[in-house]
């Protein structure tokens, strides 16, 4: 008989098993190493992408030599206004302290500009030649050389500051989520093998899993930027898959070890849950690798980073893992602390017998549940993560609220036009076209003012026209020219009277970018950054969505041939994870067990899906690989979904909850992005492992009997045509 991969594959892991481990922890304790500098080489928040922000935000550096990045120092006092002469005394001591941080090129100061004060509350913006990633000591200078007192508060935020505070919180998560999550994950596996040799080995797989893709992705960050929300990412999906690898192998070689030797139990584990492992992370690969599709850094970077750890606990799985179990043999089952009950005695085997015989009533119910849980999901409402993420004990955060409060999130965020003419923009007919340009925006009620050359200066385009046509522009008007006009562009800053991000103002920027008689008009600025990021989701998703599940369906029916089964598993998926949206929206966004929430995290449904999508597959794969094991033994498909149902509740169950409580420890962290992604993976799979596979699969087994494994017969065809 010819013999298959994975035959082959225990034959040569089990012969050269010593030579296989020693490969694996020389490989994994030199990867450690840098998987500790990979931190230092990850930034920003990842929402970058190309398009009309992007091009307007270098036109402004190289044309208007405006700063490459900015930061904002807020300044409060609870004695004086800041028109006094202590609070400006104040400021400008504060400003002259900054003199030799790096990088800083320009500071205007709010003595200087009486706009920049209101109340007891000023700010002061910092230009820097720098883009925000470079900037890390110069933050930290900032911070060392400002201080408060009892009078005055100084605190510094801005884009750079927040994505570096970012980048700290979320290391600080990881090691709190760490701290909760691995050792439940190892009081969880006691519970599952009894011993404590069996309950070690999952957490060592899953750690080696994710130190080895760190140490790995920080060769690959030097040749793209990567977000820093990688660091929570790669141990979540890392842990927990790997973790569940290893629970699955484990359980079925210690399984096989009472039939016969540890080459058998090797190669029988690897020829069994090994195939369930290679089709699982197949289909968490390809759930990951749909997020390839949307041109954002933060997605790109999610699923390279995911795809890494996929490969890496795959490969260890069916490499490192049996190799260390033909070392241990017998010794697997050493220090065993808790007795473990026979199948048949189990509660789980009567509670497979329950739920196949009530399948009607079982999957009505447990529809109905799910269906309930759904319906929060029409109230959602997407947020691209800002300061608010970041725990409030954050000064750049409280910074950014003050400023927001007092100043309005109008002034923050205003669109920013380029105007591009086709030629001088000092031209006769340019300026005539750029003034009726501006009386044109002016009369869109969403719009509160503009800033441009002519409402700075107060002069019309034909008195312009002859400053310039004679060179007669007053000194002290030329810094305003040069501040709105360059050669053939022009800036317009126009101050909506709605919401940055609300969707009127995403219909403005998209309506305005584009020609406007002879001008190309490029905006930029907060509305239009949040446009082209929805747009961009909106737009890819879809077909990112359509190829996971046109891929998964294929995969499935090749493992089981079956045509229904994996159209089955398909639907309970997408059942299932509706459910958790829907949950997610009524804790996080309507504050129920926590405050409420300006909305989800835009980045959180489509990597939930990405991850999620795969990652419940390994319990679909599992329970039916087991259940077509038994069907093919017998041909009895009640007997075989009860078996298989029975044989696998407890460890899928305990795959599950060791995803719980590595997923779910996240919600116990400041990033509140990071938290929303924890509990929305941890509710997925909470959901999935226990309504949909333990409850709505089986009823569907049983309903459809011999049906579940049809699949047209290209042979039986074949006779049918002969024997006409």
């Amino acid at each position: 008989m010819k013999k298959s991969y994975f035959d082959m594959l225990s034959s040569f892991v089990f012969r050269f098993k010593k030579t296989v481990v020693a490969i694996w922890v020389f490989c994994a304790v030199l990867l450690t190493f840098f998987a500790f500098q990979l931190p230092s080489v990850l930034h920003g928040s990842g929402f970058e992408t190309e398009g009309s922000f992007q091009k307007t935000h270098t036109i402004l550096h190289d044309q208007f030599e405006q700063p490459k990045s900015t930061m904002i120092l807020v300044f409060e006092s609870n004695t004086y206004e800041t028109d006094t002469k202590e609070f400006q005394t104040h400021i400008n001591h504060t400003l002259d302290k900054l003199s030799g941080v790096d990088h800083l090129d320009v500071v205007t100061s709010p003595v200087d500009n009486p706009k920049m004060s209101k109340g007891n509350t000023a700010y002061a913006v910092l230009g820097f030649d720098r883009s925000f990633t470079d900037l890390k000591n110069s933050i930290e200078q900032i911070r060392s050389k400002i201080d408060s007192s009892d009078d005055f508060t100084v605190r510094l935020t801005g884009g750079p500051v927040i994505a570096e505070d970012m980048n700290k919180a979320s290391q600080d998560d990881l090691k709190h989520a760490e701290a909760i999550g691995i050792p439940a994950a190892l009081i969880i596996l006691l519970f599952a093998f009894g011993g404590i040799t069996a309950a070690i080995i999952p957490i060592v797989i899953g750690l080696i899993s994710v130190l080895s893709t760190m140490g790995l992705l920080y060769f690959a960050s030097s040749g793209m930027d990567m977000s820093i929300f990688l660091l929570n990412v790669v141990p979540m999906i890392g842990l927990a898959l790997g973790i569940d690898f290893a629970l699955l192998l484990v359980n079925r070689f210690r399984e096989e070890m009472k039939k016969g030797s540890v080459e058998r139990a090797v190669s029988v584990s690897l020829k069994t849950a090994g195939r369930s492992i290679a089709f699982s992370g197949l289909c968490v690969f390809l759930g990951l690798s749909s997020m390839l599709i949307i041109d954002i850094n933060i997605f790109q970077t999610v699923a390279i980073g995911g795809m890494f750890v996929v490969v890496l606990s795959v490969v260890c799985a069916l490499t490192f893992l049996p190799a260390l179990l033909g070392l241990l043999g017998e010794r697997v089952n050493k220090w065993m602390i808790l007795k473990q009950k026979s199948r048949k005695n189990s509660s789980w085997y009567r509670f497979a017998k329950f739920v196949m015989r009530r399948p009607i009533i079982m999957f009505t119910l447990t529809l109905l549940i799910l269906l309930t849980a759904i319906i929060p999901i029409t109230n959602l409402k997407m947020t691209i993560p800002e300061a608010e993420a970041l725990p409030s004990s954050y000064d750049s955060r409280q910074a950014f609220e003050t400023f927001k409060s007092t100043f309005g999130e109008q002034e923050l965020y205003p669109v920013t036009m380029i105007v591009d003419a086709d030629g001088p923009i000092s031209s006769s007919k340019n300026l005539n076209s750029l003034g009726q340009l501006e009386d044109d925006i002016k009369q869109d009620t969403n719009v509160k003012r503009i800033s441009s050359f002519y409402t700075e200066t107060g002069l019309t385009p034909d008195q312009l026209k002859k400053m310039i046509s004679n060179n007669a522009v007053p000194s002290e008007l030329q810094p305003v020219v040069e501040q709105f006009i360059q050669k053939d562009k022009a800036i317009i800053r126009v101050y909506l009277n709605v919401n940055s991000t609300s969707e009127q103002a995403k219909d403005w920027v998209r309506e305005w970018d584009g020609g406007y008689e002879s001008f190309q008009l490029i905006l930029g600025g907060n509305s239009k950054f949040t446009q082209e990021i929805f747009d961009e989701i909106y737009q890819k998703a879809p077909f990112g969505i359509g190829f996971v599940l046109i891929t998964t369906y294929f995969i499935l029916m090749f493992a089981f041939r079956s045509l229904f089964i994996p159209l089955k598993a398909i639907v309970m998926n997408v059942v299932s994870l509706c459910a958790t949206f829907g949950l997610v929206v009524w804790i996080f966004q309507e504050g129920h067990f926590t405050d409420p929430t300006n909305g989800i995290g835009l980045m959180i449904p489509v990597l939930t899906f990405g991850i999620v999508f795969g990652l419940s597959m390994d319990y679909e794969v599992f329970l039916i690989s087991r259940i077509q094991e038994y069907y093919h033994e017998s041909k009895d498909n009640n007997n075989a979904t009860l078996l298989g149902l029975t044989s696998t509740s407890k460890i899928i169950t305990s795959a599950a909850l060791i995803m719980i409580v590595v997923t779910g420890a996240f919600a116990f962290t400041g990033v509140v992005p990071v938290k929303q992604m924890g509990v929305s993976v941890a509710l997925a799979i909470l959901i999935d492992a226990t309504l949909v596979r333990m409850i709505l699969v089986p009823s569907l087994m049983k309903l459809m009997g011999d049906w579940n494994w049809w699949v047209p017969s290209l042979k039986r065809k074949q006779r049918i045509r002969e024997n006409e």
